[in-house]
């Protein structure tokens, strides 16, 4: 037997299928969107489906952004010929919390992980490569330290080495296994700090 409505239960299931909700989570979600004055429920409707058809990835870095350039690449007072290399959109962000760091990002959007199917083609790597053709002196290899972080760091070493462009790795401080996302700002602080050229 089912508790709610029809409507209920599908904003429920709606917003359970989100990363990171789950099902008591989502149901009060639901109950508190419910409960919003209906001018509130349609501004978040409305910056949802504004943001899903403005954003897109920035035509440099490749972070989310609704302009052509994202802010960080548009600002010239950033160190463009120092590339911080991460993951995804949320450990950019992390990154950004620390206020350390002054140079630009590029953001694979994934990992190589042959296991899932995910190939180097699969990510932002071939455009990293294409970056590292111009002015770029250093490339700071920020990914995850699991497997699959630590497999695409030697596999876009391997490709930018030869360009004649340094390239390093983050220290140790970040734990194997660790998401960026989820470090707090000193320990990434001491793990930008400390990297070694590999």
């Amino acid at each position: 037997m089912e508790l709610y409505s029809g409507y209920i239960n599908k904003l429920v299931d709606e917003l359970a299928g989100l990363p990171g909700i789950g099902g008591k989570s989502a149901q009060r979600l639901a109950f508190h969107i419910i409960n919003l004055p209906e001018e509130r429920v349609a501004r978040l409707a409305s910056a949802m489906t504004a943001a899903k058809a403005n954003v897109r990835y920035c035509k440099c870095c490749y972070t989310l952004t609704d302009n052509e350039l994202c802010p960080i690449c548009s600002d010239d007072t950033r160190d463009k010929k120092t590339i911080m290399v991460v993951e995804n959109v949320r450990d950019l962000a992390a990154y950004e919390k620390t206020g350390k760091y002054r140079g630009v990002y590029h953001v694979l959007h994934g990992a190589i992980s042959p296991m899932i199917g995910i190939g180097p083609s699969d990510i932002k790597i071939k455009e990293l490569v294409e970056r590292c053709g111009g002015d770029v002196d250093e490339v700071i290899l920020a990914t995850n330290s699991s497997i699959e972080g630590e497999t695409t760091a030697m596999y876009i070493s391997k490709l930018i080495k030869p360009l004649g462009v340094k390239v390093t790795r983050i220290a140790s401080g970040v734990p194997v296994g660790g998401d960026l996302e989820y470090i707090d700002e000193v320990t990434l602080s001491r793990a930008l700090d400390g990297r070694t050229e590999i």
